[in-house]
């Protein structure tokens, strides 16, 4: 959810102050950017990974503040609840072994946690929603100490003008409930976990990625799913989707968990001037830090959360660079999963990228739009619109030609030959299975009609290292 704030309270001069600074901010960005100081490096990628401590029973544990002053590792920060964690990976090149080494700190990282959880007697657990997760597990208590998650959960609420938020998921399963509530705060965003993936590359080729990383979302979702459950209920395969965007839903407003408003048309830094124009403040805490340093740019871009987002960084030399956060695919179900769908989405975005504008031409964006949410509903089971041939095709289809686009794309980056064999076979078996993390979920459910059971078992298979289509069931 980003950086700490020392401020646990803002005035009216709060927000004056920080709208100056982020126009200032802003407008930096954009000379920087027409005078090509941004970094030309790269590819170059990174990865946050959102996971859960769980107890004995299976349930939330939430330990995550004397777990990590256990753990004392500064890659493994606080989430939003008390029983999440976030997992950072060192930035890496692709080229090479670079994506091998990123999997080598993952799983290794996530080897220590478990240890380390243990001691409260839980585990860790990598999964785009806990099935075992209940609504009482989502009290204000349960939010992480932090006057970062307490001002958000307020200004949140205070742009609602007071109004609950309503939460409404229809079942995507025959026979299936669907889900409607109301809350008074923010929490049930905690029940979303997910896989983040950083790319940086040269300023000339971001417009094409991150349009070609819009198109690529719905293939995306629908070949990772991993999050088919809410309380119990069997919604949508990732309904991590829309429960994100309702937990932080404004009624009047533009929405800030969103797909965004359109493809980019001229370079990344309108992203940052739709932010400053069209977004009201929400954390209007101001640094000492200068404006080169971009703060009060980034804390606003923290509060706004695009499935494809850019970011604002600088290199290990000072150099400010714009990098894409890929945020639409869920947490688990294995770590080789979840390195596979990076490989998938690093090879197949910049294959894509090459001819992009095409592709665009072809799918406008209300359609690429269209394809995300129709994938977060029904996985492998979607069926989207396309480029190349018109008409709505099976997703599967779609993901068998861009499994060969994505080991092209990889190949052209330099990736390790042996490293593109694994990752793309991986994602090749789990196409050919028909099993992603939703589907086994369902389908253990079918057979078993025991959450507890499921989350035992997942966690089983988990630790084992199989990807998930040779999971038992």
């Amino acid at each position: 959810m980003g950086q700490e704030i020392s401020a646990a309270s803002f005035a009216e001069s709060d927000f004056a102050e920080f709208g100056e600074r982020l126009t200032r901010e802003t407008q930096l960005l954009r000379r920087l950017h027409g005078d090509g100081k941004l970094s030309d490096i790269g590819p170059t990628i990174g990865l946050e990974l959102e996971a859960w401590l769980i107890d004995h029973n299976f349930f939330p544990a939430p330990h995550n503040q004397r777990f990590l002053e256990r753990l004392a590792d500064e890659s493994v920060v606080s989430e939003l609840s008390r029983f999440n964690v976030e997992i950072n990976t060192p930035v890496e090149t692709l080229a090479g072994e670079g994506l091998g080494r990123m999997h080598a700190h993952l799983s290794e990282t996530m080897r220590k946690c478990a240890a380390n959880a243990h001691d409260d007697v839980d585990t860790v657990i990598a999964i785009g929603t806990l099935p075992t997760l209940r609504e009482e597990d989502l009290s204000l208590d349960m939010m992480t100490p932090s006057n970062r998650y307490s001002a958000l959960n307020r200004e949140a609420m205070r742009m609602r003008g007071g109004e609950p938020i309503v939460v409404d998921i229809d079942g995507c399963r025959a026979g299936s409930p669907g889900f409607a509530a109301s809350y008074q705060d923010v929490m049930l965003e905690a029940a979303t976990t997910s896989l983040q993936l950083h790319l940086q590359l040269p300023p000339d080729a971001m417009l094409r990625a991150y349009n070609a990383s819009l198109i690529l979302c719905a293939p995306l979702v629908a070949i990772s799913a991993n999050a088919p459950f809410l309380f119990g209920r069997a919604l949508w395969h990732e309904t991590r989707i829309p429960v994100f965007e309702q937990a932080l839903a404004q009624p009047r407003s533009r929405q800030r968990v969103t797909f965004g408003s359109e493809y980019a048309r001229g370079d990344l830094v309108e992203v940052f001037e739709e932010n400053l124009d069209e977004y009201p403040v929400m954390l209007p805490f101001c640094s000492d830090r200068k404006d080169a340093a971009f703060p009060c740019l980034k804390l606003h871009n923290g509060t706004l959360w695009r499935w494809v987002r850019p970011l604002v960084g600088f290199d290990t030399d000072g150099a400010p660079h714009i990098r894409i956060e890929q945020r639409v695919m869920p947490a688990g179900p294995s770590v080789l999963d979840m390195m596979a769908n990076a490989a998938l989405y690093f090879g197949a975005v910049h294959e894509l990228s090459t001819y992009v504008d095409a592709a665009m031409a072809e799918l406008p964006f209300e359609r690429a739009r269209g394809n995300f949410y129709a994938a977060a509903r029904h996985g492998l089971d979607a069926e989207i619109d396309w480029f190349g041939k018109r008409g709505r095709r099976p997703v599967r289809s779609v993901l068998e030609e861009l499994l060969p686009m994505a080991e092209r794309g990889l190949r052209a980056q330099g990736m390790a030959e042996d490293l593109i064999d694994k990752y793309i076979a991986t994602v090749s078996s789990r196409l050919a299975s028909g099993r992603n993390g939703a589907t086994w979920q369902l389908s253990h459910f079918e057979r078993h009609g025991d959450v507890h059971r499921l989350t035992a078992d997942y966690l089983a298979n988990q630790k084992s290292g199989l990807p998930v289509h040779e999971w038992p069931i």
